[in-house]
């Protein structure tokens, strides 16, 4: 199962990949591309090169799990083309899962609750 929510942090690879790419290089690149643990459980969504088709990879303990989504129609949103990847919150991978323009919702940064003494 892959969530999207606040149980877990969402990864967008910014550059696009070859489509024909399968779990395994996928979580390869999740490694010796990106740099991050794999396995740790985090999502990572990689995009095709015309923007219309997307892959999710995470491992959820017991293994590796790949989602697809293609759109019928039009293009997904994405941030523009750099290295690394680009962090999103969950209400955003919502948004960028169903075709809608991600960068308009807001974002609020997490506060850690201050300790009073």
């Amino acid at each position: 199962m892959i969530p999207i929510d606040g149980s877990v942090r969402i990864y967008v690879a910014t550059q696009p990949i070859d489509f024909r790419a399968g779990i395994n290089r996928l979580m390869g690149l999740v490694t010796h591309v990106l740099g991050h643990d794999a396995c740790a459980g985090d999502v990572f969504v990689f995009r095709n090169k015309a923007a219309d088709k997307i892959k999710l990879v995470r491992h959820d303990g017991s293994g590796a799990v790949m989602a697809t989504k293609w759109l019928d129609h039009g293009k997904f949103y994405w941030p523009a083309v750099q290295g690394g990847t680009l962090a999103l919150t969950g209400a955003q991978c919502v948004a960028l899962l169903s075709g809608l323009d991600w960068h308009k919702l807001p974002f609020q940064a997490a506060r850690r609750p201050a300790i009073f003494g």
